[in-house]
């Protein structure tokens, strides 16, 4: 019987969001509701499985690891990106790689956790709910500042960075915007004011980070981008952690230069015993981001690649393997152009429509 492993379900919610009964009449389905230890983990538990199904960059998958899990014939992925798997080791391999595009009515909510985050932090909630739980009241909870009035810096103004500019209008912040591409026209569209990467760290209030993690996003911000920040003034980070250097993110908060609102981190999940888990001034959520109620049927999606894959019928692909050859068209166009679709023959063998 083929074995499924559905990866990354640390909220052990991928079950209860989709009707896996059918499938599993046909396959083992497993849920792994922890995370690996390490590469040589991963290789051991997974070395049985024909299809993973995996939750964006949860479980880094490198050649490393692809190359170690000789029955692998299917990769499914929530999300339209994933730096952490190589696609081409995949593809040398014959492996099936598919994505699940779009998350419905949760496509606002990594900006929507961002501005909780921001209140959050400003209004120090954490230590008030602390306070209330702990049979105190107000004792020891330090006086939050308002937002209205205040200069709110977004560091990429795509989707989610022109949802937190709004988010920032709506509560009368002045709003700057910088990245590498931005035009000004683009800022003025969203709201914002187009300034400098180093202007706006230094008016900035509070900075929200809305980058995909590349070569060029890597350590974006380090010591010296952070020195630039106001005291006291709020960075949150929803994107990745490595976008912001690591030891210079624990130096700033530490001094109490700094105050961090976290969704990321550099490794998740976050160590036992590492120093942002007792660090001051910082406000952290377990990498929640989109992983709301509505984004969840991007699971039910995934299930139905390899439903599809298992019949012989079309998926929607990141990448097609190697010596696949031209077919018939069938069906619908795929919805991005960045997707093929495969079919697979009565002996199994994939071919492109």
């Amino acid at each position: 019987m083929t074995r499924v492993a559905v990866l990354d379900d640390w909220q052990g919610v991928a079950r209860g969001f989709a009707d896996w009964s059918k499938l599993e009449t046909r396959a083992e389905v497993v849920f792994f509701e922890q995370a690996f230890a390490n590469e040589d983990h991963a290789a051991t538990m997974l070395a049985d499985f024909e299809i993973v199904l995996s939750m964006r960059e949860r479980t880094p998958l490198p050649a490393s690891l692809i190359n170690r899990l000789p029955k692998l014939r299917m990769l499914g992925m929530t999300g339209a990106r994933n730096r952490s798997l190589d696609v081409e080791a995949c593809t040398a391999r014959g492996v099936v790689v598919c994505n699940t595009v779009g998350g419905g009515g949760a496509e606002a909510a990594t900006a929507e956790l961002a501005l909780g985050l921001l209140i959050s932090a400003a209004r120090a909630i954490p230590a008030g709910d602390a306070s209330i739980r702990a049979g105190g009241f107000q004792n020891d909870v330090p006086v939050g500042i308002g937002l209205a009035g205040k200069t709110l810096g977004v560091i990429g103004l795509g989707r989610l960075g022109s949802h937190m500019a709004r988010y920032g209008r709506a509560l009368n912040m002045t709003v700057l915007a910088w990245s590498q591409n931005l035009t000004a026209e683009k800022a003025q569209a969203a709201g914002a004011e187009l300034v400098s990467k180093e202007a706006l760290l230094a008016r900035s209030d509070a900075v929200s980070i809305h980058l995909v993690l590349s070569d060029r996003t890597r350590g974006l911000l380090g010591a010296a981008d952070l020195a630039r920040m106001k005291s006291g003034a709020i960075l949150i980070n929803t994107s990745r952690g490595p976008i912001v250097n690591e030891a210079a993110l624990i130096e700033a908060v530490q001094a109490r230069w700094i105050v961090a609102a976290l969704d990321v981190f550099d490794r998740e999940p976050l160590p036992d015993g590492h120093p942002l888990r007792r660090a001051g001034n910082t406000v952290m959520t377990p990498h929640l981001g989109y992983g709301v109620r509505e984004s969840n049927s991007i699971r039910r999606v995934s299930r139905t690649h390899w439903r599809f894959w298992m019949a012989g019928r079309c998926v929607w692909l990141t990448r097609r393997p190697c010596g696949t050859s031209q077919s018939e068209r069938m069906g619908a166009e795929p919805p991005s152009r960045q997707s093929s679709r495969l079919r697979f023959g009565a002996a199994g063998n994939p071919q492109i429509a």
